[in-house]
């Protein structure tokens, strides 16, 4: 579901969750027959008239990032994450691999989680579980979802003269203390943000000074672009609008007073893991977020440099496992990209105002930087902002870390290169945090990579609120399962940041 409110749309099925005990029950099979319990029950259920189907295949030994967290440079910790996913998937994959070539049967190979995609029926499905290098089959289902146009009221478009004399700071982006951080110096100057999205209109007025392809003459879209959709664009485009919308409140700012994005002077890269239709599926997840770990060239992979990975990600979408989504695969992913030193930054989803609402992946993971939405008028929470604890994997861990402006909400849109409001959601408030790290990290270097310290100076400088909504313990001590930390306070984050030594 990529997370606008009103719902702009339900995810693709994604993969079964193996936490779940009911999703490898066997279908009439012994479990003999199925290795242990090893196949996804979606992957049974569409073999069984005797065809083929996608199947994720999960290999038993996962690699050890630990490591990375003593590394001190942002460098340092991407290139041994990538260096180390990728040598434990070269020499763990070689059997199954040659296996499969043997027999001519096509399969895409993962590194970030160690695992292989194939196309697979019974009897391959059931060689494969009863293998002992592997850990578990799941499904990777290609689903339609319709996605309505994007909701909202247009909002009034001045001159080009007229904007230049009135530049035009949009509520959200003050809210959250960006032009007081901007007057000291820091727009996001020599920082990357990252896109997972439906893709970017890169050549927006808004966006198109920001991307990192342009060079002010001319576009190159090499490590700096991915379309994972069947239709592999090599141009950034966003046939729906979600992606680009999203990337505008990171960055935009056309020069011409519409100031929408919190770090103006970062540069952005994308992946489209969706494409016009909201047909997907989890593995375009995965190779987005490889993507993002060490960019490649169009069409080159095996050219991927990690010097070349972005600071932070936005995800304004999730993936639930009620439709299908593993909690375990999903979570290696962005485990690895924080352990590379890439700042997670995950939208909560629109499922409140009830509790333990943030109970999907990527959002409830320790490893992501959950964000839920106020509003903009009151700064209270919104009706629809997911809340904690998180009850999904039975961690009851507290959720959302912080909340951001998410009502109401202009950005740049990819039709006729406009602007649209008021849109809303959890989707609107997580990319303002995504560029609020950018603005951190140019103010100060040390921080650069060091995620762990990064939100603890976020969760320390937010503006507090409490609630008398009871979730997981007492909504009147901070932090909360409400507002997490607070809201989003930009100016105290980074003068706290600049004390750091």
């Amino acid at each position: 579901m990529f997370l606008h409110k009103p719902a702009f749309c339900k995810t693709r099925l994604c993969f079964l969750s193996s936490v779940l005990l009911s999703a490898y029950l066997p279908l009439g099979l012994t479990a003999a027959d199925l290795g242990s319990n090893k196949i996804a029950a979606r992957l049974v259920e569409e073999t069984s008239s005797g065809g083929p189907t996608e199947a994720f295949v999960v290999l038993a030994e996962q690699a050890d990032l630990t490591a990375a967290r003593s590394m001190r440079t942002k460098l340092d910790k991407g290139i041994y994450v990538y260096r180390t996913l990728r040598a434990v998937a070269e020499r763990t994959q070689a059997s199954m691999r040659a296996m499969l070539e043997a027999r001519g049967i096509p399969y895409q190979s993962f590194y970030i989680v160690n695992a292989i995609k194939v196309t697979a029926d019974r009897k391959l499905l059931e060689e494969l579980a009863a293998r002992g290098d592997v850990a578990r089959l799941e499904a990777n289902p290609q689903v339609r979802t319709a996605l309505p146009s994007p909701t909202g009221v247009d909002m009034p478009r001045l001159t080009s003269s007229q904007n230049l004399a009135m530049p035009t700071v949009e509520w959200n982006i003050k809210r959250v203390n960006a032009p007081s951080v901007w007057a000291m110096g820091y727009k996001g100057q020599g920082l990357v943000v990252a896109s997972l999205d439906t893709g970017v209109k890169w050549d927006h007025p808004a966006l198109k000074s920001h991307y990192r392809g342009w060079n002010g003459l001319s576009a190159h879209h090499n490590y700096n672009w991915l379309d994972t959709t069947r239709q592999h664009l090599t141009t950034p485009t966003d046939p729906n609008s979600h992606g680009t919308f999203t990337t505008s409140e990171m960055v935009g700012d056309d020069g011409h007073g519409n100031q929408v994005g919190v770090a103006p002077g970062a540069k952005w890269i994308a992946c489209r893991s969706m494409d016009q239709n909201g047909t997907g599926s989890p593995a375009q997840y995965i190779e987005c977020f490889e993507f993002f770990l060490a960019p490649y060239p169009i069409g080159h992979p095996e050219r991927a440099n990690p010097a070349m990975a972005p600071d932070a990600i936005n995800n304004s979408w999730d993936c639930p496992s009620s439709e299908g989504c593993s909690l375990e695969t999903l979570v290696a992913t962005v485990n690895a990209v924080r352990a590379a030193g890439i700042f997670p930054v995950m939208a909560a989803g629109n499922s409140g105002p009830d509790c333990s609402t943030v109970s999907v992946p990527p959002a409830f993971y320790a490893s992501a930087v959950t964000v839920g939405a106020t509003d903009m008028y009151t700064n209270q929470i919104t009706i629809f902002s997911s809340r904690g604890p998180v009850t999904a994997d039975r961690s009851r861990r507290m959720k959302p870390e912080l909340t951001a402006p998410g009502d109401y909400i202009r950005g740049a849109v990819p039709y006729n290169n406009e602007y649209q409001g008021y849109w809303e959601g959890t989707s609107m408030a997580a990319p303002e945090v995504t560029g609020g790290v950018a603005l951190l990290w140019q103010a100060n270097p040390l921080l650069q990579g060091d995620v762990d310290l990064t939100v603890r100076i976020l969760e320390q400088s937010a503006t507090p609120f409490t609630t008398t909504q009871k979730c997981g313990g007492s909504g009147l001590n901070v932090p909360n399962n409400v507002y997490g930390y607070g809201m989003l306070n930009l100016l105290p984050a980074v003068k706290q940041a600049k004390k750091l030594k």
